[in-house]
């Protein structure tokens, strides 16, 4: 397998799982896509000449840490608030060398609790987990759902300054609460489904279409598990 080709499958397959960890790490969504996105970039730089790592997952959260520790130490945002939780004793973290074949831990059901809480509305939990969870891009999510990539880019900007402003944890809730929380996730999960479903009707000979709703509900059906 060629070294874009394998940048591309983890993408596709583990962009939930990287993000979700790395939001984990270092609270806050922004941060945590644009480190991943910086690490698959540098994937794509240094695999071709360096071989695909044997754990290509665990590489690029590595990465993406080591770059969000180099850039954020500069300033002083680093250490009031991000460096403490960087420096905690993260379960699963190792040197470079050894971290390398540990399996990282999975928290994408905290983060999918986090996109679907109900503090957000139905249209901004939906467009945040197809961000989040399935890594789609902004213009293919409003593609699918026929909106302008703008209108899209705000449901994802108001979703996440709710999360922000309310601090709404990044957990998942506890026993007695999942009663109440699960419905919502629930629903996210069918809305999307029953999107791809429509699409699919809708433009049947659409390559594009066919290819992102693919994309969603693989993912989806991954996730509630």
């Amino acid at each position: 397998m060629d070294a874009s080709t394998a940048v591309e499958n983890v993408y596709r397959s583990d962009w939930g799982r990287i993000v979700a960890t790395l939001i984990g790490m270092l609270g806050d969504f922004d941060l945590a896509e644009e480190y991943a996105q910086e690490a698959f970039a540098a994937a794509l730089d240094q695999w071709p000449s360096s071989g695909v790592p044997d754990s290509p997952r665990a590489w690029i959260v590595q990465t993406a840490r080591h770059k969000a520790i180099d850039r954020l130490r500069r300033r002083t945002l680093f250490a009031e608030k991000i460096q403490p939780q960087l420096a905690r004793d993260y379960t699963g973290y190792t040197p470079a060398k050894e971290y390398e074949t540990i399996e990282i831990p999975d928290e994408r059901l905290r983060l999918i609790f986090t996109c679907c809480h109900p503090a957000l509305p139905p249209e901004g939990q939906v467009a945040l987990t197809l961000r989040e969870i399935c890594g789609l891009t902004t213009e293919e999510i409003a593609r699918a759902f026929l909106v302008s990539p703008a209108t899209l880019a705000q449901r994802i900007v108001r979703a996440k300054a709710i999360i922000r402003d309310k601090a709404i944890p990044y957990q998942v809730p506890a026993s007695q609460e999942l009663p109440a929380r699960l419905g919502a996730v629930l629903l996210v999960v069918y809305l999307i489904f029953n999107e791809g479903f429509s699409a699919e009707r809708q433009a049947p000979n659409s390559a594009v279409r066919r290819s992102v709703w693919a994309d969603f509900c693989s993912a989806c059906s991954r996730n509630p598990r």
